[in-house]
């Protein structure tokens, strides 16, 4: 052999000994990105159109502390409130790009992904809080199991409150309040189908714009709950309260599946356990703050109106007949629709019998 044969030779195990140990930190480099990876702490980026001081903030707070120290820092939520990432719309699209990763919405902010959420939505489909609380117990889990189905992780449902035509003019029957310039939120669909079921023609326009829209005669009625009339002040603009729950308002809180995924199992365990108690606490002070937010607004001169048998049978039955032509064009599934409806009949069968 030759000097320079033998001197490759030892050249060739040089470098397969370099690139060996050059695979070798290679290796333990990608174990230490994985390890970092695995460890690092996961921030849940979440938005809401509730203002700080709100129910929904003070439990969502809570909420957040408690999932920080259950899981050892390893979890946190940064919450942005008072619709600081936009409105439903616009948060949905950000859920979907991962710039966010959960939120508190209404019901229509979701019907994009899956419309059987906005289930509880149709016109006059309840009656009373005791129809409400009769179907819930029955369908609110299979509404959550449906969003999973979409990719959207859900904590339960919380209720808002009956929306009431509230007017400047006393109005009571359908006829007189096609006459009117009625608001409708500018991205629920929901409302819009419900006040296009009665032939009226809302005027969309976002939240924040409401209050000035009845100041300046814009509009001139509005639907509501009254716990939303007094926080937003919209009452001051109002006379008279028609005794109607004309939609049945709510809102949810979920969590993209994506970002859900990301967490261990014990965390996820701790995430829903958490956020599933706050959005029932949410959901159980909603209606004594909605009864106490009715007498208040006797108190500050709203007068409630009674429309006449002849006019309640009248909004009954135009929108039994708008409900089935939404299920009929699929705005919600026949499925649940039906179901709904026959949760509804065998209520309604059991207090005539109880009489």
């Amino acid at each position: 052999m030759t000097i320079s044969s033998s001197n490759s030779l030892v050249g060739k195990s040089q470098s397969l000994t370099i690139a060996r140990k050059a695979l070798s930190l290679c290796s333990v480099f990608v174990c230490l990105l994985v390890a970092v990876n695995v460890n690092a702490a996961t921030t849940l980026k979440i938005a809401t159109l509730s203002p700080e001081g709100t129910g929904w903030m003070i439990e969502l707070r809570a909420a957040a502390k408690a999932i920080r120290e259950r899981t050892q820092e390893e979890v946190k939520l940064k919450i942005y409130p008072g619709g600081v990432m936009g409105d439903d719309k616009a948060v949905l699209r950000k859920l979907r790009v991962g710039q966010l990763h959960g939120a508190a919405m209404t019901s229509g902010g979701v019907m994009q992904p899956y419309p059987d959420i906005a289930l509880y939505n149709l016109p006059l489909v309840f009656r009373n809080s005791q129809e409400v609380d009769y179907v819930r117990a029955h369908l609110d889990d299979k509404l959550m199991a449906g969003l999973r189905e979409n990719k959207f992780v859900g904590f339960g449902l919380a209720e808002v409150g009956f929306a009431y035509p509230m007017t400047k003019d006393p109005v009571t029957a359908v006829a007189d309040f096609q006459n009117q310039r009625v608001w409708a939120p500018d991205n629920d669909p929901g409302a819009l189908k419900a006040y296009s079921s009665f032939n009226i023609t809302p005027i969309p326009l976002p939240i924040a714009d409401v209050l000035t829209g009845l100041q300046t005669g814009l509009i001139d009625s509005i639907g509501s709950p009254p716990i939303g009339a007094i926080a937003l002040q919209w009452h001051t603009q109002v006379d008279y309260a028609l005794e109607l729950p004309l939609m049945y308002v709510y809102g949810l809180f979920a969590i993209t599946e994506r970002a859900f995924n990301r967490m261990t199992e014990a965390e996820q365990a701790i995430v829903t356990e958490e956020l599933t108690a706050a959005v029932a606490r949410v959901d159980a002070a909603s209606r004594k703050d909605n009864d106490a937010a009715g007498k208040a607004l006797v108190r500050e001169g709203l007068e409630w109106l009674q429309p006449s048998d002849a006019e309640l049978n009248e909004w009954y039955t135009i929108a039994d007949d708008a409900n089935q032509k939404l299920k009929a064009n699929d705005y919600v599934s026949t499925a649940m629709f039906d179901e709904l409806m026959s949760l509804l009949q065998e209520y309604r069968s059991s207090q005539t019998t109880t009489r």
